[in-house]
């Protein structure tokens, strides 16, 4: 079996970066001890479900979907009963000195499921009835305790609906429709502290001390780095503890404070490598439920690294969509690579099995 390793040296090309940005927040005050170790760990523990895939292969983990949407939808629901709040959201569960946040393994199982659910492509009003069942118990178990994570569910299903080819009035119809009731039914029913971190990326000044600290203090660490950066464990923004969630939701200002804008520019291009090898991907799988699950994957990391950095230079509303690959987050890291280790087997495997 001929194994391309283009694509994984990218991945680990990010880990690296993601490692170095991790190791240097951990000098913050305000990071958790042992946050270096921890990712780590997850870099160690996501061998795990990566070895499962590649010795599985394609039409078996496909068999196996349904099974593992289930679990996933069952995981999320519990938080409900046994979540720990982490920030204002019980989204995590405690296994011993591990947190487990479920919204990580439902993002995987969800783009298994849809690729099976929309695999015929486009066949009129029965597409959207089985993608609907499969995307809104997913949706509607997150939306009102999780709004970024929701957005992220919503991302991968109207990208897996495109590649699905239904008819593009139909998809402008929709963005208009989603358009009008984010502001008029959505909204309304958040969180005073969501509806704020929503809007405040306008104008953060408006509120230096409160919701509009963090974005400002993201926006100073980016541009202070200059050229080349502060150095290597020299930021001063995330050390002195200015820079709140410097190995999470700003690990990009963390990064980019000390290595400036080259080496920020360098993470952009890393990940538009990672995105071109998706794409290529999935030009080379002759079976559209494989073109579908690529699309799927294209679309969960793409939205998450756009809105992430855009919230990092205070170009889009921060709603605490980590950085993949290179923000802290044992559940975050170990399911990420889990994605784009399914990516790499379905591309080895595409012109095997009969799925």
């Amino acid at each position: 079996m001929k194994y391309d390793l283009r694509f994984p040296i990218v991945v680990a090309a990010l880990l690296v970066v993601g490692l170095m940005t991790v190791s240097t927040a951990a000098l913050s005050p305000r990071a958790s001890s042992g946050i270096f170790t921890k990712q780590l760990l997850g870099v160690a523990l996501a061998a795990i479900p990566i070895a499962a895939l590649l010795w599985a292969g394609r039409d078996r983990v496909y068999r196996l979907a349904p099974w593992m949407y289930a679990g996933a939808l069952l995981l999320q629901a519990s938080t409900f009963v046994i979540g720990k709040e982490v920030n204002g959201q019980k989204n995590w569960i405690l296994l011993g000195p591990i947190q487990i946040q479920p919204l990580e393994i439902l993002k995987f199982a969800l783009i298994l499921m849809l690729a099976l659910a929309l695999r015929e492509g486009y066949r009129g009003m029965s597409t959207y009835l089985r993608a609907g069942a499969v995307f809104l118990p997913a949706v509607g178990l997150v939306v009102l305790a999780d709004f970024g994570g929701a957005l992220v569910l919503s991302v991968i299903f109207g990208v897996m609906l495109l590649a699905a080819r239904i008819p593009w009035w139909h998809a402008v119809l929709a963005v208009l429709a989603v358009g009008a009731a984010v502001p008029t039914v959505l909204y309304p029913h958040l969180e005073p502290y969501q509806q704020k971190r929503l809007t405040i990326f306008l104008d953060p000044y408006q509120d230096p001390r409160g919701a509009g600290y963090q974005v400002i203090q993201s926006t100073i660490a980016v541009g202070s780095g200059g050229l080349q950066g502060k150095g290597y464990k020299e930021g001063s923004q995330s050390h002195n503890g200015f820079l709140p969630e410097a190995h999470t939701d700003f690990a990009y200002s963390t990064w980019a404070e000390e290595q400036g804008f080259v080496g920020a520019l360098a993470v952009l291009v890393l990940y538009g490598a990672l995105f071109w090898g998706l794409a290529g991907m999935a030009m080379e799988s002759p079976r559209l439920q494989d073109q579908l699950l690529f699309a799927g994957v294209l679309g969960q990391i793409g939205f998450q690294v756009v809105e992430n950095i855009g919230a990092a230079l205070s170009v889009l509303p921060l709603t605490g969509i980590t950085l993949p690959l290179i923000s802290y987050g044992l559940s975050s890291l170990v399911a990420t690579l889990s994605t784009l280790g399914l990516a790499y087997v379905v591309h080895r495997d595409r012109f095997l099995g009969s799925i």
